[in-house]
Formats: structure tokens, sequence, C-alpha cells
């Protein structure tokens, strides 16, 4: 059923204001154009809301019947299209961000406190997941925005390379190799290693730029999360490789970051969004702050 917004806010403007002329005045339209409204409104109905005269406009008893809801239904529009606009003016709303679950160690939390100082009333639903999941909610619908690890393409994706995000070596303070300026991959095999699983996109990075230069490297220990490696780092059971982006020099006591040499290996952190969908005024501020933002990694 299509609704005949128009035609019921002419009627409603007429009723109001007692007159054709001072209607089409309000409605910025000529009395031909307003009177085609009324036409086109009864047609569809079916039936007669006014009885115009060349001396008098009087609403019918069905007009009168008619009146407090359609008053309350231009009244309802109204408010809702108002709020609309005020939305997209004031980029008011919500949306949902899919996101690596490393960027949630320092730098997603800076972001949406900076986001929260531009849009304060705003919300953000944050889906955590692995990069390919990430990329698979904005395919999907379930997210607007992801940041992710930059794969294979994808046709269906817009991608915006944010920063390059160096492997490092993360071990204890008390670690032979604490006190210096970068380590060597063939340091390797005097360390106890913690790597993430293979279904993670930083060691599918890593193994694709070290098998490139003929290094293998096996861990002893394998986990799904970056969080979990570096607590086993923290407990002293061994060293591990990860993103820069995972750990802060600082943050964690008793934990050192340092870069990895022979080759420096890197991961591009990315923000993707579906091809040729319109963000919500939300999402857009929140895509405008990523795209001005300086990361230091």
């Amino acid at each position: 059923m299509k609704i005949d917004f128009d035609g019921i806010q002419a009627f409603v403007m007429i009723a109001e204001l007692g007159g054709f002329s001072k209607a089409a005045e309000q409605l910025h339209i000529t009395q031909t154009a307003l009177t085609r409204r009324i036409q086109k409104l009864e047609s569809y109905l079916g039936l007669k809301l006014l009885d115009r005269t060349t001396r008098y406009v009087a609403l019918t008893q069905v007009g009168r019947d008619f009146l407090p809801q359609a008053m309350g239904f231009v009244s309802e529009m109204t408010r809702a299209i108002e709020g609309l606009k005020d939305m997209s003016k004031r980029s008011l709303g919500s949306f949902t961000l899919a996101c690596v679950p490393t960027m949630a160690a320092h730098i997603l939390p800076e972001l949406i406190r900076k986001y929260a100082d531009i849009c304060p009333h705003n919300r953000i639903r944050l889906l955590d997941a692995r990069s390919y999941e990430v990329r698979s909610a904005v395919l999907n619908g379930k997210a607007e925005l992801g940041i992710s690890i930059q794969g294979e393409k994808n046709p269906e994706l817009v991608e915006i390379p944010l920063f390059d995000d160096r492997l490092m070596f993360f071990c204890r303070d008390t670690h032979p190799f604490a006190s210096r300026a970068s380590v060597g991959w063939s340091d390797m095999s005097r360390a106890d290693i913690i790597v993430v699983s293979n279904m993670t996109a930083t060691r599918v990075v890593m193994d694709y730029q070290l098998a490139k230069r003929g290094i293998r490297l096996t861990g002893a220990y394998e986990v799904q999360h970056h969080a979990t490696a570096i607590s086993l780092v923290a407990a002293g059971v061994g060293c591990a490789i990860l993103p820069a982006s995972t750990l802060e020099e600082g943050d964690r006591l008793g934990v050192c970051r340092i870069p990895l040499i022979g080759p420096v290996v890197k991961r591009k952190v990315i923000l993707s969004q579906r091809k040729n969908s319109t963000l919500s005024p939300a999402a857009n501020a929140f895509f405008e702050l990523l795209k001005s933002s300086h990361f230091e990694i």
C-alpha cells in the first residue's frame, strides 16, 4: 500500500489554516498544485474529504473523522524526518565495528576515547574477531567498518591502509636478549618461542615472509590469542613473536619489546567497508577520525 504523505499533509494544512490559499503559501506550492494533491488523495481513498465552493471550504463528516489521525500521522512523520536530518547533521546514532583483538590493546581504546569526545551520545558495538572474520562481518553487513590485516583482495571491499604493524620480539626483562637494541631471526633457535596459531593473520604474514627468505620457525608453544602469549611471556614461560600493536613498551611490568631484524617483517593494518555502501552518520564520523589519525606503534 502506497501512503500519499503529500496529500495527507495538504489536507491537514487546509483544515488547520481554513483555506487553500494559506495552505498553499505555507507549503510553498501553487493552489493548483495543492488542489491536485487533494484530488489525488480523495481519488485514492474513494471518499470526499473536503466540500469546496468559490466562497468557502469545509470538511465533510469523513474528513472530520479522519483529521485527528491525519494530524498524528503528519506530526509523527515530521518528527521522524527532523530526527534523521539532525542525525546526519550531528553524526548521531550507533554503528558496529569489527576489529582484530590486537587493536583492542591500546590503539582502539584511544580512538574510541577521541570519538566519544566528538560524538558523546553515540554508541559503538564492537566485534573483536580474527582477520578473516572481520572481513566476513563487513561483507555480510554485520559491521559497517572493519579493522583487520591485509589479505587477499576482495572486489566487494574498499580497503584503506592505516599503518604497518611490525613484528617484535617479546621477552622478560631477565632474558639474555632483554638489553639488546634488536634481535635477529637467526637467534630464535636459542629461545623458547611462543607462537600464535597458523589460523591467525599474524602467523600467516610471518610464515610467508620468512619462507621467501628460506627461514623456518617452529615454536615450543602455540596459542590461539596474542593476549595469551603475552601472559606466558610475563610468567617467564618463554618468548613471543607478536605485532608491535599487541603491547606498548612499559605496559606490562617485566616484559620487554625488542625490534626483530634480518628481515624486518610487517603486517599491514587496514580499514575496510563494503563497496558501494553508504555509511551511517555515526560510522562516517569514526571513518573520518581513523583517516585523520596518526598511529605511533
